[in-house]
């Protein structure tokens, strides 16, 4: 068996454990299996790249540069997977992508001066005999378009996340049409290109992908961030498909497309969510249409202290804890974890309900509660939970603001109108675990804190939940 035959069956190898990885993480029980299979499937790729790189005659020079970036890229990635909080991780992923999408515009620059630049005549004859020119011609193109706007995209959400910029929308004058004629632009362009390739095209269309990337992500309010990390993976995955197409890199290909089509289908899942269509994250976000939700007078808020928590937890014969991003940034998983031992063994049935849109990055709430070793049983969806509000005798809101707005039912008038939430005012009593009154990610006032049948108890979620555990 020659190399290049080696190297080929090593890239079905490692598809189908890509394959694998994928079914996987699908699973709560099965994840950590799904991760190994990933990191074997990328090891065999590596592996393989190498061989045939070697095989097809590259320079001493190239295998030295092959094996630098290896070694600089492990050394980061084992570096950063080290140090990261949990709470960095969406900005993490989002600044990953946008790696991919710049490596997808390198490699259509490399191709457009290797063929049609005429670096490489040699390939240049081989492609005409064969009739695929135009091909390539179409390939470079759209992979340097959908590179440059994953590129700039994921730029601008891994600002936005790590409150490097503010998360509420950019509102330019006629945005929904600056982003059709960037559109519009492109195709004429592609065209244009793929009939006489000329430089300036390729400069003019990455200057417009950078800039229509840029632009998508600005103008999405904070509110549809889950959907923004989910779709630039998908972004990103197109674009590693497009670089297998120039590069001729079957398991390229098979990953772009795997990594694009989850991505797109995430997405999907996480519009239906939020109730919203995924062009209208595209075209607005939350806070857009936003009326006079904020400068309503819902009345006076109450107050608890850990104590009287501690009170309603040991009378309570159920209780559902609802987490956000605030349980995140204050690393309280493991007292909640604590404090749900300390009621499970109090014969307190305790759950736990998770919006498909908690957090900043879609199952961000989920890999927290694992980290911190709640079992997975008893941490369920919302749909699987939202008829159980009523018979719950207390509900512990920590951390989380919009996913519990009754001004999605109640409101038509507020920006998240319509977006399925957990309806925890349906129980008969909820703890709101809050640093302040402020509103949430999105923007938007909720009046759950107002309501009888709701007390705030305000500080740091962690320490409040260490002196709940205390007093109990």
């Amino acid at each position: 068996m020659t190399v290049e035959s080696a190297a080929q069956a090593a890239y079905l190898v490692a598809a189908l454990l890509f394959i694998l990885a994928l079914a996987g993480l699908s699973k709560h029980e099965t994840a950590k299996t799904g991760n190994a299979y990933g990191m074997a499937g990328m090891a065999v790729a590596l592996v393989a790249t190498v061989a045939l790189a070697i095989t097809r005659n590259v320079s001493s020079l190239g295998l030295i540069l092959i094996g630098v970036a290896m070694v600089i890229g492990a050394g980061i990635g084992l570096w950063r997977a080290r140090v990261v909080e949990m709470t960095g991780m969406p900005e993490l992923i989002a600044i990953l992508h946008s790696f991919v999408g710049l490596a997808a515009v390198l490699v259509g620059w490399n191709g457009y001066l290797a063929i049609e630049g005429g670096a490489d005549p040699a390939e240049a004859a081989v492609l005409i005999a064969q009739g695929t020119l135009g091909i390539h011609h179409a390939e470079v193109f759209i992979g340097v378009f959908i590179g440059a706007v994953t590129f700039t995209g994921s730029i601008v959400a891994f600002l936005k996340l790590s409150a490097r910029i503010n998360s509420k929308p950019l509102m330019l004058p006629g945005k929904n049409f600056l982003n059709v004629g960037a559109l519009v632009v492109f195709l004429a362009l592609t065209v244009w290109f793929c009939l006489s390739p000329q430089l300036w095209l390729l400069v003019v269309v990455t200057v417009v992908a950078l800039l229509l990337g840029w632009h998508l992500v600005a103008s999405i309010g904070g509110g549809d961030m889950p959907v923004v990390v989910s779709m630039l993976n998908s972004y990103s995955g197109w674009a590693a498909a497009a670089s297998g197409f120039l590069l001729e890199n079957d398991l390229l290909i098979v990953t772009g497309a795997l990594v694009g089509s989850s991505g797109a289908y995430l997405s999907y899942i996480m519009c239906r969510a939020m109730n919203r269509s995924f062009i209208s994250v595209i075209a607005g976000g939350f806070g857009i249409e936003a009326g006079p939700a904020d400068d309503k007078d819902y009345g006076d808020h109450r107050e608890v202290n850990a104590d009287q928590v501690a009170e309603l937890l040991t009378a309570a014969k159920s209780v559902i804890i609802t987490p956000g991003y605030g349980m995140a940034v204050a690393q309280a998983q493991y007292g909640v974890a604590e404090l749900t031992r300390k009621l499970r063994a109090n014969g307190t049935t305790v759950r736990f309900g998770i919006h498909p849109v908690a957090g900043r990055l879609p199952g961000h709430m989920n890999v927290l509660l694992a980290e911190a070793k709640v079992p997975y049983d008893i941490v369920l969806e919302m749909d699987e939970i939202n008829d159980d509000f009523s018979d719950t005798d207390v509900v512990l809101v920590i951390g989380a603001n919009d996913t519990v707005n009754p001004a999605a039912e109640d409101d038509p008038t507020s920006p998240i109108a319509g977006m399925p939430v957990l309806k925890v005012w349906d129980a008969d009593n909820v703890i709101v675990f809050k640093r302040s009154m402020a509103s949430g990610y999105a923007g938007v006032q909720n009046p759950l804190f107002f309501r009888e049948n709701s007390a705030m108890l305000f500080g740091d979620a962690k320490d409040r939940v260490e002196d709940i555990i205390r007093a109990l």
